[in-house]
């Protein structure tokens, strides 16, 4: 079966933030997920939550100003220290969310600094936050995005994230992977699924060019996902994609009784 979870994030922008966890529920979701929740009261969080009935599916650390163009500082040398005091209060309210996944963007490339530096950095500090993600029952996350809305990403195909991976060596560090992402820079995304899906701890959804939800552009989102629910994937699909229109018509492809779970043959696209 296939689960959903809801990018509050980028879906429901016609509410405010906490509103979206009860629109999420209202929708027929039981699962959301969101980028770091800036400027938000983060015990008013946990209430819409509770009050929701929704679970956490993920949620990203604090990466900055990403309007700005931040994308994180797991990678910077320099910024060692504001990432690990940041990674503390996302674990603390993973904690209060009872969310099972944290995702750690890399950063950027930074001028001045060499590239294994900066991947040295990276690696460092996962290893540091690991033993702690672990005790809380935490897996983290790193993922490739498309350098043409993200220029300056370390990592922008799925073998440098896997790479890491592998040296990293830990089984609760794993891909997130986002399939409208890799479309723009490799595509092959079911070969690509096929081969590392052991590795996947996450996966994206949004149709290419235009970010909206699947069946809007050119991923036969039909045969994707059929090839995940053939391949075992157990996680959460994260519907992370700019709507269209409304963002509850959005949702016309996955029939009403069926956004908490679904097979591949239910899917109406």
């Amino acid at each position: 079966m296939l689960r959903f979870s809801v990018n509050i994030s980028m879906l429901f922008k016609e509410v405010d933030f906490l509103d979206r966890f009860e629109r999420t529920a209202r929708a027929g979701f039981d699962a959301v997920e969101f980028l770091w929740p800036s400027g938000v009261d983060l015990g008013e969080l946990v209430q819409a939550k509770e009050s929701a009935s929704v679970k956490v599916a993920l949620f990203n650390v604090d990466a900055g100003d990403m309007p700005a163009g931040d994308r994180g500082f797991l990678s910077d040398p320099t910024r060692r220290d504001w990432w690990r005091e940041r990674f503390g209060v996302a674990l603390e309210l993973a904690g209060r969310l009872d969310c099972p996944r944290l995702n750690v963007l890399a950063g950027n490339a930074i001028a001045g600094i060499d590239r294994e530096a900066q991947i040295d950095c990276l690696v460092d500090n996962l290893c540091w936050a690991i033993p702690q993600s672990e005790r809380a029952g935490i897996t983290l996350l790193l993922e490739a995005l498309n350098l043409l809305e993200h220029p300056r990403y370390l990592f922008v195909h799925s073998a440098e994230v896997l790479a890491v991976l592998e040296r990293i060596g830990s089984p609760t560090a794993q891909f997130q992977y986002d399939a409208y992402h890799m479309q723009r820079m490799e595509g092959n995304i079911t070969a690509t699924l096929r081969d590392c899906i052991e590795r996947v701890g996450h996966i994206q959804v949004a149709d290419s060019p235009d970010r909206h939800e699947p069946g809007t552009g050119e991923i036969d989102y039909r045969y994707v996902l059929a090839e995940i629910e053939r391949l075992g994937y157990k996680g959460y699909i994260g519907l992370e994609y700019n709507p269209s229109g409304v963002s509850e018509d959005s949702f016309a492809w996955l029939p009403p009784d069926k956004r908490k779970s679904a097979t591949a043959a239910d899917l109406i696209l």
